[in-house]
């Protein structure tokens, strides 16, 4: 297991911390090369020196761009397939919750840009590469707060309707639907697709959220799961055997689960694939 992915290539998304961290860590470990995007280009040379540190010599990689911003994350895609030879597993994994709604430079609400458009203009830029690169996987972070949410085709961008909890619990039953119709799409071309519940895991998600909520996300935090133990299924589904023939999966603690109804729903999975795909062709590259 230690050398399962000797050789291989993982693009990443939220990998300067947290769950995104420890995973791209334990990979490198295994024998990964790991290329990941970043904002902060503090927090990208420090997640470069442990990656070196724990594989040193494999020339891991950051590129920077503000995952929000379609056109950024057009061009940054853009960028990693024509500098990549291959690619053999991406994880979107990138995150976080707002107080108040926000909006993007695109006109989308925040939440819903970062947590859901970003996993859709990702892996439409690299989904070439990755066939290419076949047998490949892609790994979507999405959670269990996605229970209880359902979609407002009306009102994706929370204009009428707006809160914190309501526009995250969205965006993850955005990113299961997202997976579950990905899955479909890849059929036949050797790349698959799940997500996961990683468990409510301390880690930076809530410090951009502004007011009590951001302030007081540390005391949450004293009864979160370690991120060691949220980063663990996304370790397993990027390089284990046991689940290399499973597509469209939601996931946790390794094991497939059964997500809500409404993230079973196929005609809202293409019905967002649908909208999400005219939303990304009218971002231009930055």
């Amino acid at each position: 297991m230690a050398e399962a992915m000797e050789g291989k290539t993982v693009v990443a998304t939220g990998a300067t911390s947290g769950i995104g961290a420890i995973a791209v860590e334990r990979l490198a470990a295994m024998g990964a090369r790991i290329v990941f995007i970043a904002r902060s280009a503090g927090r990208a040379e420090t997640t470069l020196k442990r990656l070196r540190q724990v594989a040193p010599g494999r020339e891991h990689r950051a590129h920077f761009a503000d995952l929000s911003a379609l056109g950024e994350v057009k061009r940054v895609g853009a960028e990693i397939a024509a500098s990549e030879a291959r690619i053999d597993a991406l994880v979107n994994n990138a995150g976080a919750t707002y107080l108040h709604r926000r909006v993007t430079v695109d006109g989308l609400e925040m939440t819903f840009a970062l947590n859901h458009m970003s996993y859709f203009v990702l892996t439409a830029a690299l989904r070439e590469r990755l066939a290419a690169s076949s047998p490949s996987r892609i790994v979507n972070t999405a959670s269990d707060a996605h229970e209880g949410a359902r979609l407002d085709f009306d009102d994706l961008q929370s204009v009428k309707n707006y809160g914190m909890l309501r526009a995250y619990s969205r965006s993850k039953l955005c990113n299961i639907l997202f997976t579950r119709e990905l899955a479909r799409r890849l059929v036949g071309t050797g790349v698959t697709a799940n997500c996961l519940h990683p468990g409510f895991v301390a880690t930076r998600i809530a410090d951009e959220a502004g007011g009590l909520v951001g302030q007081f996300a540390w005391l949450a935090k004293l009864f979160a799961r370690r991120p060691e133990k949220g980063a663990d299924t996304i370790v397993y589904l990027v390089s284990s055997p046991e689940v290399a023939g499973e597509s469209g999966g939601y996931f946790f603690d390794r094991k497939q689960i059964e997500p809500s109804a409404a993230a079973r729903g196929e005609a809202s999975a293409v019905k967002l694939w649908e909208r999400s795909e005219a939303l990304a062709g009218s971002a231009r590259p930055a």
